[in-house]
């Protein structure tokens, strides 16, 4: 028996699937900035691993004249390889075929690696460049959707799931990556909506632009939706290929760590000057966490929304950590509703894959205000707080200026099973700074007073120095230690070492009923 192709069909087969669209069409994927499905994935895995499945998958519509209109692969490419030699299952959209358009077809070849991924223990990529449902298939169509959907919630927790937008992702498709727990955007050739601007235009008579609609920019600074924006596909790969390295392949395994290359005990008398001594004055959070962590290397998350908190990934002594930080240079660091839900959302990802949280804490409230109360600050700053309370991976909070009333209390507080909580000498903690205090307490004082001025500043300086310090907290236990900014760095690395075999848990119970 002879198992050559005689007829070259084989070969005939895999050319036709390779090609797409066709030439024509991916001279326009390059012309309008954008990679082919296939040149994308060969840029995401290391060289030579990329496994394709179901290569000769086609469409079984003979509606609407598309019984003429097969393609090998059905506008999908899927399969598995290795990014750093770590297993990774992916589907890439292909534009170049029926618009990347959702059959009966393409949505199994999608659920199949998706099943494949969970049943593994493996990361999740999408590649989105879809013009959405094939309305051809009808409520096939739509049916596929709903499958992917599923496949999205029972994965969610238990594989990272990463969707990377790179052309339209429209309509009901955009369900699917707002699930997976980042979300990265091309600027310029990407954009995700549930109503078009034709729609929009004929329903609420607005004219707006699709990047104006649903654009990288839009989702990543105004939205949320979007956790990064990329200049063009292979930053926006390069990314990816980063963001994994600091994640488990599912939840059963510890985060990757790497060999240490950064002395765990050195210290940065820089940290000492950074923090402003007057405690109004704005200062750059960012600056400290990057002085604190290895290299100075730090992977912003949600970079451009909700800037009054920042969040991210960094290693410390080679240990990925997930980074909660408020930023004083924003909005004086308070919390908002926008900052409260992109915080929450982050630590319960952390909480998901075993990656300690380290918070910098320099938060005097909440926002106050009738948009915020009207919009719901209660149950959105709820959510930060049942997050960071339920959460069982190692914790560890360094306060760095203020911390204030309820906020104090939110940011990862002793109270809340904080494993570490450190304080640097400038620490103010009190239920409310030392203005408001004094205004409250001695208000009929100051009514009466001869120089009402004069006795608010002493009173002032007599409630910072009762009240507003780390000292009565640290003799109630509620600060483990109060440190030298230059400190930071090796407290918080001593810390995480003790911590390595924490076991804690939550009471026996399907899920909790988070504030949502």
């Amino acid at each position: 028996m002879s198992y050559d192709d005689p007829a070259g069909e084989l070969a005939r087969r895999k050319a036709e699937a390779r090609a797409g669209g066709g030439e024509a069409r991916a001279e326009r994927q390059h012309a309008a900035g954008k990679l082919t499905a296939r040149e994308r994935l060969e840029f995401l895995f290391d060289p030579e691993s990329f496994n394709e499945l179901d290569i000769h998958v086609k469409h079984q519509c003979r509606d609407f004249g598309m019984g003429d209109k097969q393609i090998e692969g059905d506008g999908v490419v899927s399969g598995f390889g290795r990014i750093d030699g770590r297993l990774v299952y992916v589907f890439a959209q292909d534009f170049t075929v029926f618009g990347g358009s959702v059959s009966e077809a393409n949505a199994w070849k999608i659920c199949k690696v998706m099943d494949l991924a969970l049943e593994a223990g493996a990361p999740m990529i999408g590649l989105n460049d879809s013009g959405g449902a094939r309305i051809q298939e009808g409520v096939a169509s739509l049916a596929g959707y709903s499958e992917i959907f599923l496949r999205n919630t029972l994965a969610s927790g238990v594989i990272p799931q990463i969707s990377a937008i790179m052309g339209p992702c429209a309509g009901g498709a955009v369900y699917s990556p707002a699930i997976t727990d980042f979300v990265a955007m091309v600027e310029d050739t990407s954009y995700m909506f549930l109503t078009g601007p034709d729609v929009i235009k004929t329903v609420m008579h607005e004219d707006v632009s699709a990047q104006d609609l649903g654009g990288a920019g839009v989702h990543n600074s105004k939205s949320g939706v979007a956790h990064f924006a990329t200049a063009d596909d292979r930053e926006c790969l390069s990314l990816i290929r980063e963001l994994l390295s600091y994640l488990p392949s599912n939840n059963r395994e510890d985060p990757p760590r790497i060999e240490p290359t950064d002395d765990p005990r050195r210290a940065d008398p820089e940290l000492d000057e950074i923090i402003p001594n007057d405690p109004n004055r704005p200062y750059d959070i960012v600056q400290v966490i990057e002085r604190v962590v290895d290299h100075g290397k730090f992977l912003q998350v949600h970079e451009a929304y909700a800037r009054n908190i920042v969040v991210g990934f960094a290693r410390l002594h080679g240990m990925p950590v997930g980074i909660v930080a408020n930023q004083p240079d924003h909005l004086a660091g308070t919390l908002n509703i926008d900052a409260s839900v992109k915080a929450a959302r982050f630590v319960r990802f952390c909480d998901a894959f075993s990656i300690p949280l380290v918070v910098f804490e320099d938060v005097p409230g909440f926002l106050p205000g009738t948009a915020q109360e009207f919009g719901g600050i209660i149950k959105h700053g709820a959510k930060l707080l049942y997050a960071f309370a339920e959460a069982t991976v190692p914790k560890l909070t360094v306060i760095t200026r203020k911390a204030y009333g309820g906020a104090y209390c939110v940011m990862a507080s002793k109270h809340i099973r904080t494993d570490a909580n450190f304080a640097y000498p400038s620490a103010e903690i009190a239920v409310m700074g030392p203005e408001g205090a004094v205004n409250v307490l001695f208000r009929r004082e100051l009514a009466a007073a001869d120089d009402p001025e004069a006795l608010r500043a002493e009173k002032v300086a007599e409630f910072r120095q009762k009240f507003a310090n780390p000292y009565v907290a640290a003799e109630k236990g509620w600060i483990d230690a109060v440190i030298h900014p230059h400190e930071t760095r090796p407290k918080l690395i001593q810390a995480l070492l003790a911590l390595e075999t924490k076991v804690d848990r939550n009471p026996p119970k399907k899920h909790g009923n988070i504030p949502l």
